[in-house]
């Protein structure tokens, strides 16, 4: 008999496919009535449904010629027990459990205060029947529904949230993509460091016990003002090939007449030039400039230097208040009042605020023929040669949406990941959990791969005052 016996809801399930075979050695329930919900959500084209689809894949493999005595003594789960691994990053096989399914009506019955014909009352009775059935394990509640763990505390089952698809523990813990370097590091790597001048760039060559700490495309900088900022390069063993990051503030180069307002803007346009790198994410609160110095970025590359042939906007609609329901028109139509913010940022770049209508007639013109607002709905199947695409709000998205689009892109193409973690709208969706979350921390070693974290307001005095006091 395993340790624990997860009890698991059908909010798991939908979210995570694989979560059946992530408890390890423990053993794993299906209620009767998560099968029912189950079987309501396998239609449709929604990320949801087609989780649904996968997890009756996975059942019906799982049970393919076992018996019913065998259903009855519990099926192992070593079948599958290789996802569990691999997604942990083990490679080394380990003990698994058994799945258990509900073959007869529960014994016992809930308090009078929660009565059974409700879904999750009914979960919550399986649970308190598992506890005679399972008497020397301890039984414990999965779900990610805030209520029902809540309701099976007082009522005295140990319930808890999906813990596996966490990228971190802590967000604080999450790489930010800058690290401030000591005030003695040129003193103290002055013996073994060699510098040289490369096609127009700077380089350094260090080597000590400070490369451990240190990312690749990672800004290396200084507390103080108006020192040189770095960017790692090439990290091996303990050598590491720094460059010297350009600088865009004022009085310095510019992105589409953008300047840098602080250090991690600075970054986010070297990142957001760099040719060789292929994806980047901006995270940060509103006000920060994420959609701005992407969109400059952008427009510089695709207009001026034809580096990319268009650009591609898209961003998971997901409504703040009340949905305002069908939208008329073409796909970019539709997507159209999702696509405020971008251009709003695009007619400060533009300067079309105070031109003619002749000229902002041409200008919109000229855009767009290079500008596309596509959906995420229609990205499945397709493939992006040479093209700039801005994922806007990806806070929102679950780790394999966000694969799916990070794999639509071919040869020639740059992903932008824009997201702030403290505005998730998707639901049973997290910081720790997010798709984004996820990108940033599977990206941080990559060579052709750059992350910053944006942390200092400068939309204006007035939205800085109220992100901090409201």
């Amino acid at each position: 008999m395993s340790q624990r016996v997860f009890v698991l809801d059908t909010n798991v399930l939908m979210h995570d496919p694989t979560s059946v075979f992530r408890f390890a050695e423990h053993d794993v329930f299906l209620p009767m009535v998560v099968l029912e919900e189950l079987d309501g959500g396998k239609k449709g084209l929604s990320e949801v449904a087609r989780n649904v689809r996968q997890v009756s894949r996975f059942l019906d493999e799982i049970m393919a010629g076992h018996s019913h005595e065998d259903i009855e003594a519990g099926i192992p789960l070593e079948q599958r027990a290789d996802i569990g691994a691999r997604n942990n990053g083990r490679n080394a096989p380990h003990p698994v459990g058994r799945l258990f399914f509900e073959t007869r009506p529960p014994e016992g019955e809930l308090p009078m205060m929660l009565p059974g014909s409700k879904a999750d009352n009914s979960i919550l009775l399986s649970a308190l029947a598992l506890r005679n059935v399972f008497s020397q394990s301890e039984v414990v509640l999965v779900s990610k529904d805030i209520n029902l763990r809540i309701k099976a505390s007082v009522i005295g089952i140990e319930a808890q949230d999906y813990f596996n698809d966490k990228v971190v523990e802590d967000l604080d813990l999450l790489y930010t993509g800058h690290a401030t370097l000591p005030e003695d590091f040129w003193s103290a790597h002055a013996d073994d460091m060699q510098s040289w001048q490369e096609g127009g760039e700077t380089y350094y060559q260090v080597r000590g016990p400070d490369v451990a700490d240190w990312h690749v495309n990672e800004l290396l900088h200084f507390d103080r003002e108006n020192e040189v900022e770095l960017v790692t390069r090439d990290i091996e063993n303990d050598d590491a090939l720094l460059e010297l990051a350009e600088d865009y503030r004022d009085g310095k180069r510019n992105v589409w007449g953008v300047h840098a307002r602080n250090r991690e803007q600075n970054f986010a346009l070297n990142l957001l030039m760099d040719p060789e790198i292929d994806i980047v994410t901006l995270l940060g609160a509103a006000g920060t400039g994420k959609t701005l110095l992407t969109l400059a970025a952008a427009l510089a590359q695709t207009l001026d230097e034809s580096r990319y042939r268009e650009i591609i906007m898209t961003r998971v609609t997901v409504p703040v208040g009340d949905d305002i329901g069908f939208l008329p028109g073409t796909e970019e139509e539709k997507m159209t009042p999702w696509m405020g913010a971008l251009m709003d940022n695009l007619e400060v770049l533009t300067g079309s605020s105070g031109a003619s209508d002749w000229e902002k007639a041409a200008t919109n013109e000229l855009l767009a023929n290079r500008i596309k607002i596509r959906s995420v709905n229609f990205m499945r199947g397709r493939t992006f040669l040479e093209r700039f695409v801005i994922l806007d709000e990806a806070q929102n998205l679950t780790p394999k949406q966000m694969k799916t689009l990070i794999t639509r892109a071919g040869p020639g193409t740059k992903i932008v990941c824009l997201g702030n973690l403290a505005q998730i709208d998707t639901p049973y969706l997290t910081e720790n959990s997010s798709g984004l979350t996820r990108v940033v921390d599977s990206f941080r070693n990559w060579r052709h791969a750059g992350h910053v974290t944006l942390a200092q307001g400068e939309r204006s005095r007035l939205a800085h005052y109220a992100s901090e006091h409201l």
